[in-house]
């Protein structure tokens, strides 16, 4: 049988969209079991852009309870980004020193601080509320140290944002459950999800995962049969596979 060019095109495309409705229905799933277990977390509302940025560089490479610590412990040294800069890098690195890589976090930081200052005339990126989202990422992504993670962050913490971050936890499940492909880095998966996240589910999705990956689906030890997306997951198939 001889198939015209025309129609392999159709019949690619269509295949394509097959594939990405079935990843959104999957996602869609995906959401409602986790919340089923977890609960629909709310967003807590605004918080200083600022604030969020550093908690969020803070956070790079480190866990949640040592970035946690350190941002603590930088506020309390500093109650004013004002003064946090007047300590130069230095300051910040004694002050942040609890959390791990402070030398070069402090350095970010402190560079960090120096470019709101200069962009936007004070210690202050109030401004980033009113700004669209893609605005956001072209202005804050050339910085050093700062990612699409912790933009997309910044964005859904701080100022409420439908924005789906993408940490570590996140990375990893989303792989697991067949959502990206397996050799995904962080950055691609961020915009991979983008099509898949059900609307208005960026926060609920993100802190569910959070939740799923403390707690059952770890990254050397995943509980798969406590899981609640066992059903729709890749790896707890292939799993079940392996051992049959």
């Amino acid at each position: 049988m001889i198939v015209a060019a025309g129609d392999v095109r159709r019949e690619g495309v269509g295949g394509e969209r097959g594939e990405a409705r079935r990843l959104r229905c999957k996602a869609a799933r995906a959401v409602a079991a986790l919340e089923q277990r977890f609960g629909a977390p709310e967003w807590d509302g605004p918080e200083a852009p600022l604030d969020a940025l550093v908690r969020t560089v803070l956070s790079q490479s480190t866990s949640d309870v040592n970035s946690g610590r350190a941002f603590d412990a930088l506020k309390a040294q500093f109650p004013t980004w004002e003064a946090a800069f007047a300590a130069g890098p230095a300051g910040i690195e004694a002050a942040i020193r609890c959390g791990g890589l402070a030398r070069q976090k402090s350095a970010r930081i402190h560079k960090l601080l120096g470019w709101v200052r200069e962009r936007f005339g004070r210690f202050d990126l109030g401004a980033v509320h009113a700004m669209p989202t893609e605005e956001v990422f072209e202005l804050f992504l050339p910085l050093e140290g700062v990612g699409v993670k912790t933009v997309a962050v910044m964005l859904l913490f701080a100022c409420g944002r439908d924005c789906f971050a993408v940490d570590t936890h996140v990375h990893r499940i989303v792989r697991r459950l067949g959502l990206v492909p397996p050799k995904a880095s962080a950055e691609a998966t961020f915009h991979l999800m983008k099509p898949l996240v059900p609307k208005g589910k960026a926060l609920s999705f993100h802190l569910n995962l959070l939740a799923l990956g403390r707690s059952i689906c770890r990254p050397t030890t995943p509980n798969c049969a406590a899981c609640p997306l066992r059903r729709l997951c890749d790896h707890a198939r292939s799993l079940r596979h392996s051992a049959s």
